[in-house]
């Protein structure tokens, strides 16, 4: 049985664990321990948009018993509908502290997705900033229908402790959650575009600019034509979804 993870509270279409980096990394362990196949999701603007036009996606993320605060945006929203949520927890920051756990602990982790060039740098880079770390697999994101029984048996064989999946949303929600029982993993992390970021892909903002909530913007100048509608449109979105549950809040 899944257990929720502690500090959990209703926000928009969706939950938020209000706990910090510290005290995610220990439900991990906890639930790893367990060895429960268990799907962990990052909530962030772009996904509660997408979950309000999709009932479906929304279940999956739901029924996820930890979320983390992704994104600046949630955090501000948290304000505007009295959730206390003290610190975001983004994607990447957990991914790599993982990975470090993975290597401290003994924890085998398998990488899922992206290019095939850009898993097989990640895996190095990892190998080589952590020797002694157990990779028990890695697979390239591109794939077809008919080869995913394969995929599947190969991660389920590998005894991993862990699994990170380099999948845009909703498409990583969607597959992890309809293998994860298959695949037997204790703990799956969609981790989004993180594998680019670790390969020197695509670059991550400026701290200060991740300090001030200003991670999306840096990815918006770097691709504006590809990434206008997500931030522009997007965001404008996200706020009036804020204050449509905020007045709904009164109402009650």
């Amino acid at each position: 049985m899944l257990v929720s993870a502690g500090n959990r509270y209703p926000i928009l279409n969706t939950y938020v664990n209000a706990i910090s980096l510290d005290e995610t990394v220990d439900e991990i362990e906890k639930i790893i321990a367990r060895g429960v196949p268990t799907q962990h999701v990052v909530i962030n603007a772009s996904k509660v948009n997408l979950m309000e036009a999709d009932p479906e996606l929304a279940s999956i993320v739901n029924e996820c018993p930890l979320i983390n605060a992704d994104g600046a945006s949630i955090v501000w929203a948290a304000k505007k509908l009295g959730v206390p949520l003290g610190e975001r927890v983004t994607g990447i920051d957990l991914f790599q502290r993982l990975v470090g756990l993975a290597s401290e602990k003994g924890y085998r982790i398998y990488l899922f997705g992206a290019k095939e060039e850009v898993v097989t740098k990640v895996k190095a880079i990892f190998e080589d900033r952590y020797p002694g770390i157990q990779i028990a697999g890695y697979r390239n994101g591109y794939f077809t229908e008919a080869d995913e029984p394969q995929i599947v048996s190969d991660m389920a064989a590998s005894g991993a402790d862990m699994m990170f999946v380099a999948f845009s949303s909703p498409k990583k929600e969607y597959w992890v959650h309809k293998y994860i029982d298959q695949i037997g993993i204790p703990f799956v992390m969609g981790v989004g575009g993180s594998f680019d970021v670790v390969a020197g892909v695509t670059d991550r903002a400026p701290t200060w600019m991740q300090k001030h909530g200003l991670e999306w913007f840096y990815r918006f100048i770097q691709e504006p034509g590809r990434l206008w509608k997500r931030y522009i449109i997007g965001n404008l979105k996200f706020v009036a979804l804020t204050y449509k549950y905020k007045f709904a809040k009164k109402g009650e």
